[in-house]
């Protein structure tokens, strides 16, 4: 082959240019926004000056990872880049596409960066779907900078994300849109004569727009393809308007839909507030993430080991009522099912969430499993041993010296239990744990008043 054919490339091919979508094709995706300009909220990193927009406008990135929930725009902020960046754009599945299916994009895009000098962005969705195999395979790539990476996953990628590629890409977080946002996304769709629903002579009445943008839940696409059925669905009046109602708008989302992965991020974020705002002694936002987990369909067997671990971990002796009350309700709650397991859920929540707090006991057991782990394992006392065996006993002393409580006046002598004398448990003075602090202190000092006791 002569060196003729190198220094002659075929002409480099027309640069594929933005997705234009049918008439037919769903709202939302006609009105995917088509520039930085047209992009709507995550100001946290792409308003002037932020990091992501600065760095696609210097096109000076090589990986991302684009994590939030679904509809905030993750899809349509990698297609964009690839707009700004002029770059060429190809999109793989994580559910679909295989190992095969990555090394000949691969192989693709070192042809057009050699041939045409031409860097391809290789967009994966759903990056959280591929096995380690699967994400391995980019990484050569990757590192030669044969292509550039997006990826985008509804799952932390701290966790769900293999390291080595995680580290090698910058990791943005998309929030859900907020109202406002939605909002102007409805105004504009309905103005837009090309792409939106501006031909069809539609307006929407301030609480029906509000109504639409609350429920989306800061989910574009439900936003504007509810927009959609409340439109198509709505008899123009008199004077060929078309004109959406509160109730039109009601109608055309018969059931919010509360963004809950069982296994993900909602699922547990949501825990995690719940058990806070208990501890925090909030029942009100202890009960909303309740509601939450409630309306999601969060397995209530799940939600009642939580408020019975909570129990001992955040109330413990300040309020010993609040493990019986929640056990109660635990296997009250197995018992009953729903809907009416709510009730006894809500009537545990409110009880932790108002009882005293303490987590003594929580961490006197940590300490003492830390001295166990890393400490001089202590012995058991002779006196302390068992003394059944009599033989054993009087030729080993197991048990001699040993008093015993209950023959002495309140049921208490002070002697030496455990080397050293090292204690773990520091009762605090909240609920009842108050008198058991004052029942403790006193022991203790009668204790060092007969030099620790010893035997």
């Amino acid at each position: 082959m002569s060196d003729d054919f190198f220094a002659s490339p075929p002409p480099e091919p027309p640069r594929a240019a933005a997705v234009v979508h049918h008439a037919g094709a769903p709202l939302a995706s006609r009105m995917r926004p088509r520039s930085l300009a047209e992009y709507v909220g995550q100001q946290h990193i792409l308003a002037e000056g932020k990091l992501l927009r600065r760095a696609v406008q210097a096109d000076r990135f090589s990986s991302i990872i684009l994590y939030g929930p679904p509809g905030v725009g993750k899809t349509t902020l990698a297609n964009i880049i690839s707009q700004e960046t002029k770059s060429r754009f190809v999109t793989l599945s994580g559910v679909e596409s295989s190992v095969a299916d990555i090394r000949k994009e691969a192989e693709n895009a070192g042809h057009h960066l050699r041939l045409y000098n031409k860097t391809t962005i290789l967009f994966v969705d759903e990056i959280h779907r591929f096995n380690k195999a699967q994400q391995d395979v980019l990484l050569p790539h990757l590192e030669r900078g044969t292509l550039r990476f997006i990826g985008a996953t509804t799952h932390n990628p701290f966790f769900y994300v293999n390291s080595p590629l995680v580290s090698r890409s910058q990791v943005f977080t998309l929030e859900p849109l907020g109202i406002s946002d939605l909002e102007g996304l409805i105004d504009r769709a309905l103005a837009d004569s090309e792409r939106g629903l501006g031909s069809m002579h539609a307006r929407i009445e301030p609480d029906a727009r509000l109504h639409l943008a609350t429920v989306a839940d800061g989910d574009a696409r439900r936003c504007l393809n509810a927009l959609e059925l409340a439109v198509l669905s709505t008899q123009p009046d008199a004077t060929g308007e078309i004109v959406i109602t509160l109730a039109a708008a009601e109608e055309s989302v018969q059931q919010k839909t509360v963004v809950y992965d069982g296994d993900g991020d909602a699922h547990y974020d949501t825990i995690s507030a719940f058990i806070k705002s208990m501890r925090a002694s909030d029942p009100d936002a202890a009960l909303y993430w309740l509601a939450k987990m409630l309306y999601a369909g969060e397995d209530i067997r799940f939600i009642a080991r939580r408020i019975v671990i909570a129990a001992s971990e955040d109330i413990g002796m300040a309020d010993s009522n609040a493990l019986r009350v929640a056990v109660a309700a635990q296997q009250a709650v197995e018992f009953i099912g729903m809907p009416e397991a709510r009730i006894i859920l809500a009537h545990a929540t409110v009880y932790n969430a108002t009882a005293p707090k303490s987590n003594r006991a929580y961490m006197a057991i940590d300490a003492a499993l830390d001295d166990v782990k890393n400490g001089r394992t202590l012995p058991v006392p002779k006196h302390l041993r068992d003394a059944h065996h009599k033989k054993a006993a009087k030729e080993f002393g197991h048990g001699e010296g040993y008093l015993y409580p209950h023959n002495y006046e309140g049921g208490f002598v002070p002697q030496r239990c455990l080397e050293g004398g090292r204690q773990y448990y520091d009762p605090t003075a909240n609920g009842l744990e108050a008198r058991i602090k004052e029942r403790l202190d006193h022991w203790r000092k009668l204790w060092e008043e007969q030099g620790g006791a010893d035997q």
